[in-house]
């Protein structure tokens, strides 16, 4: 057996750097107030084939929907519902949405049902955060997951039976209200902030629509003076968001998964004049046990005694010689030169951080 100090397997992604390339507006930035909503809702799935569960609360449910249609179960009556199942069901409410338009919804178990294949979900309003429903779901559900039981015991499941999708499943009762025609401006929140696309950002709308149209108020959001008139603010809008602009590149960053050994260095990644040795330490652990067995007729017992053979072997130190001001390119050549192993990279990049000699912040997940 060989145990080894060095990582077993490292991947270097090196982002190399690339020309500029401007982006839309829309794909920087998110426009302020237009947002999805989530919805959630507690309903029934009915129609299983006695893979339902046994839950306390699924038969509270079931009395209280029979209890709607004018069916009252008798007191101490245990429905034993093997085909129903009490589930959860959420979606997400997109902006602008409008009544009379169709989600897709998903479902999930909270009992302990073994599978949804084949039900179907019962009328189950859907509610916002601030309890108003604002659509109902209903509908026959698609399952990905499959499961399958014999009679010993044994189990295979696919996936996940206990979730199902129903597309088109809910139908929207409530619009949102959304602040868009509010106000005298319209604000751009980026998706990444930084002062320095900001800028660029309210340079680019000021030299199309006209000096002081665009402001900034900090990193992340600009205001732009907008007409009030509905139709007037979305050809607006159409305009702005095909505007092409040049981020600000990433700051330099260095991203080590611990777990899978991957290592991300970004293209403005820099040392400083430094010199790191690095070696590795491998163990070599063997087993030999020796029999010794009794003589003919000496009623003894045979005896196993324990053998075993530890060798240490330290293999010779690299030296990784950096100049001032290196750069990404230099750090993957410097490492290739002298041999250096996948995982040597990792401690390289950790040692100079402790040092000081990196430039760039070193994120470990």
């Amino acid at each position: 057996m060989r145990l080894r100090q060095s990582c077993l397997i490292v991947v270097l992604l090196a982002l190399v750097a690339a020309p500029v390339m401007a982006d839309r507006l829309k794909d920087l930035a998110r426009i302020k107030g237009v947002r999805s909503n989530q919805l959630v809702g507690y309903g029934l799935v009915v129609g299983l084939d006695g893979s339902g569960d046994k839950a306390p609360f699924t038969n509270q449910t079931f009395r209280n929907m029979m209890n709607q249609f004018g069916i009252t179960l008798p007191e101490g009556t245990n429905p034993n519902l093997a085909n129903v199942a009490a589930v959860m069901v959420h979606a997400t409410l997109p902006a602008f949405a409008k009544p009379g338009q169709e989600l897709d919804i998903t479902v999930s178990s909270i009992g302990n049902a073994d599978s949804l294949r084949g039900g179907s979900l019962l009328m189950t309003p859907l509610k916002g955060a601030d309890g108003q429903v604002y659509a109902m779901a209903q509908g026959s559900l698609v399952v990905g997951g499959f499961g399958a039981s014999g009679a010993d015991g044994s189990r295979i499941t696919v996936n996940v039976p206990s979730v199902g999708r129903i597309p088109n499943g809910a139908t929207i009762e409530r619009e949102v209200i959304s602040p868009f025609s509010r106000g005298d401006t319209i604000t751009f929140n980026l998706l990444r902030a930084d002062f320095t696309t900001a800028r660029r950002v309210v340079d680019a709308i000021n030299a199309l629509l006209g000096p002081d149209m665009a402001y900034a108020h900090d990193a992340t959001s600009i205001s732009v003076k907008a007409p009030r008139d509905p139709s007037q603010r979305v050809s607006f809008l159409s305009i702005l968001e095909n505007l092409e602009v040049n981020p600000a590149e990433d700051a330099a960053k260095v991203v080590i998964n611990s777990r899978t050994g991957t290592i991300v260095v970004g293209q403005n990644v820099k040392v400083s004049p430094a010199a790191i040795t690095h070696g590795n330490l491998t163990v070599t652990i063997e087993e030999n046990p020796e029999v010794s067995q009794p003589g003919p007729f000496s009623e003894g017992e045979t005896v196993v005694t324990p053998n075993t053979q530890i060798v240490v072997t330290e293999d010779p130190a690299r030296m990784f010689q950096f100049g001032p001001a290196v750069t990404l390119n230099d750090i993957v050549q410097a490492v290739n030169q002298v041999g250096a192993a996948p995982g040597d990279v990792m401690a390289v990049l950790e040692a100079l951080k402790q040092a000081g000699a990196l430039r760039a912040e070193l994120i470990v997940i």
